[in-house]
């Protein structure tokens, strides 16, 4: 029997604040075309709010050279110094594109786990990904055939296969995976960005989509997987290789290229927070909704430890938050 203690302090709690400060600075932009300034606008509020977070942060996942982004970066210290020692996994903006151009599916997202627990993608910015809910998390294998996977997944959920929705990212590079999944008969949702959320999705009961498959950010993926730990999904993965110069950096580092990245290799403590919050409206949250010198958002708040998720909708007064804060919402 488990021993059993006293509840101890749910950062969680406290990383929700990160996120909806993200939202609402970057959620001005939505439609606008300016995808470099919401980025800035999300990565700016939600350094402030984290620097206020009593714990010691180191950034593992931040928006590193892929972005290219001023703040947040891998490796910078967060947060107030004090204890606890946690690493840290930021997207101030999954989901740029649509947020720039109006469209759906554009989250903020924050997760932490105990200092060294969390996968450092090093040089890989993509990874082949398949992400399941909790029926079908016993059942998937990375390296077996579309259909093999689908077929176990149908059973796992009770479905027949045309019931099954895979959701993949738009891209050019899965023109095959596409075709694959067609050939077997499952119906498929083209997402044009956010593989956090559609991550997500699978294990989210409303969201109707069953799994995610394709290739998409090694990043996003450390975040999907805190996620995954509340809500009892899982998520594999496998590194990919772009180039020969970062195929040379990651044999230096010591990455095994063909291992499969389990939920316990992407962050191997349960001990995890996750906190989401809606830019734009999207499968998974409602975005920001602005009104008269107010707004509202829709987040996600988890803790693997217990495995609870709470969906908080947040009423904002902008014109107080003008008195008290630099970052204009």
């Amino acid at each position: 029997m488990a021993k059993k203690s006293s509840p101890t302090r749910n950062l969680a709690l406290e990383l929700v604040r990160v996120t909806e400060a993200a939202a609402l600075a970057a959620g001005r932009h939505m439609g606008r075309g300016e995808k470099e300034e919401a980025d800035k606008a999300a990565v700016d509020a939600m350094r402030l709010i984290m620097n206020t977070i009593p714990m010691e942060g180191v950034g593992i996942i931040g928006e590193g050279e892929k972005d290219e982004a001023p703040m947040l970066f891998n490796g910078e210290k967060l947060g107030t110094g004090a204890l606890p020692k946690v690493d840290i996994a930021v997207d101030p903006i999954d989901g740029t594109r649509p947020l720039a151009a109006g469209r759906n599916n554009s989250i903020a997202t924050v997760a932490v786990a105990p200092r060294g627990t969390m996968f450092n993608p090093g040089p890989f910015l993509y990874m082949n990904k398949i992400a399941v809910g909790p029926e079908a998390k016993n059942v998937i294998d990375i390296n077996a055939p579309v259909k093999d996977n689908l077929q176990k997944i149908a059973r796992a959920r009770g479905k027949d296969m045309d019931d099954i929705t895979v959701v993949i990212l738009d891209r050019p590079r899965h023109a095959g995976l596409i075709a694959e999944v067609r050939a077997c008969g499952a119906r498929i949702r083209q997402i044009p960005d956010g593989d956090v959320a559609g991550a997500l999705m699978t294990a989210w009961p409303d969201s109707h989509i069953d799994v995610l498959m394709g290739v998409g950010g090694t990043p996003e993926g450390v975040l999907a997987a805190c996620a995954m730990r509340a809500m009892d999904g899982t998520i594999q993965g496998k590194l990919v290789v772009r180039n020969e110069e970062e195929e040379r950096r990651g044999r230096e580092l010591g990455y095994d290229l063909d291992r499969v990245l389990t939920l316990d290799d992407l962050v191997s403590s349960e001990d995890v927070f996750f906190a989401a919050t809606g830019i734009t409206n999207g499968d998974l949250l409602q975005g920001v909704s602005y009104f008269k010198d107010g707004a509202r958002t829709d987040s996600l708040v988890m803790r693997g430890l217990t495995g609870t998720v709470r969906e908080i909708i947040s009423t904002h007064r902008l014109e107080k938050l003008a008195k008290i804060s630099p970052i204009h919402y």
